[in-house]
């Protein structure tokens, strides 16, 4: 959770936490897409743990493999969706 008074810094801009807590939900998560859109532009800049890159490589290796066993998303959504009821 983010403390009152905290503060970030980024190329002499400050933005206190309190001017963001401030804004609407709708704003927040506005913001928030923001935040991750501009993360995910550099994906060779987010940080992977060996595991997850070892992970990552052997779900590569698998789809190579066999390219036939991937499932489209709106199926794969549509079991979970059954699995809940």
């Amino acid at each position: 959770m983010l403390k009152q008074g905290m503060w970030t810094q980024n190329d002499g801009m400050s933005i206190r936490i309190e001017d963001i807590l401030s804004l609407s939900v709708k704003k927040r998560l506005e913001l928030i897409e923001e935040l991750w859109d501009s993360i995910v532009a550099d994906p060779a800049s987010i940080p992977l743990t060996s595991a997850q890159r070892s992970e990552l490589d052997r779900r590569k290796r698998e789809h190579r493999n066999d390219p036939s066993a991937a499932k489209p998303w709106p199926e794969v959504r549509d079991r979970l969706l059954k699995r809940k009821k």
